[in-house]
């Protein structure tokens, strides 16, 4: 019971973070302005599931994130469908910063040895390539 607590709480305090964001964007939007650029907010709670629990938890809430968005936020409401063009790509480009986010965060907290390990890799690789 307690290894499936352990297991479960981080991806449950993950996706309740972008639910409470999700929320607070319903209610803040505007209806007659649209969504307005508010899926970037989603940006800093992905950063703080990074830093917390790593990348790959951090790309599930930026996909999370960017289907709740289009749900929520853009017109038709309670639809997956964007009429927008340009709020498609605002989407497109939100999913991109958030996995690319999420994978420059957790290289950021890989350990010194493992760095050491990678770039001792990629000096063998390049050393196949000058020949």
């Amino acid at each position: 019971m307690r290894l499936l607590l352990v297991r479960t709480a981080p991806i449950a305090l993950s996706l309740g973070m972008i639910l409470v964001v999700t929320t607070i964007l319903f209610y803040v939007k505007d209806p007659q302005h649209g969504a307005q650029h508010l899926v970037f907010f989603y940006l800093l709670p992905n950063a703080f599931v990074a830093i917390a629990f790593g990348s790959v938890l951090s790309m599930l809430c930026a996909i999370v994130a960017t289907l709740l968005a289009a749900f929520f936020l853009y017109d038709p409401i309670y639809s997956l469908y964007v009429a927008d063009p340009r709020e498609v790509g605002e989407l497109i480009l939100f999913a991109v910063m958030g996995l690319i986010g999420a994978k420059c965060i957790a290289e950021l907290r890989r350990p010194p040895e493992k760095i050491a390990e990678r770039r001792k890799w990629y000096e063998l690789l390049s050393s196949f390539s000058q020949h």
